[in-house]
């Protein structure tokens, strides 16, 4: 038998899984997460030159701004929608378990008139 929370969650994932499972839709919700991972690598290589200077240098040598904003938008883009995924594989798993239970409970309970499995195919 399921409590309440659990039927609203059926309910609100029978509704909205397929919407929830689009990419654009796993990006934008997903993107914040993904940025609190890219921001910190733009920190770090930005403050290094005032803590290190001959990292500043081989850096500024080497890189190209370009290719670093890249490098931090892929970052955060894959960090976005893994995260999503993760998130939208969790659900469909307690879905799929919760439907599971409801379906067992809902077959002992046609066969509870005090009868066992037994009878019933005599």
């Amino acid at each position: 038998m399921l409590n309440e929370q659990e039927r609203r969650f059926l309910e609100y994932w029978e509704a909205n899984r397929l919407r929830e499972k689009k990419i654009n839709k796993q990006l934008l919700l997903g993107l914040p997460i993904g940025l609190l991972f890219a921001v910190p690598v733009l920190i770090i290589l930005f403050s290094g030159k005032f803590w290190y200077t001959r990292a500043n240098m081989e850096a500024n040598s080497q890189s190209s701004p370009l290719i670093l904003m890249i490098a931090v938008i892929c970052i955060a883009v894959f960090v976005a929608v893994f995260y999503k995924r993760h998130q939208w594989e969790q659900r469909e798993q307690h879905y799929l378990e919760l439907k599971a239970r409801e379906e067992e409970g809902s077959g002992q309970r046609l066969k509870g008139n005090g009868e066992k499995e037994e009878d019933i195919g005599k």
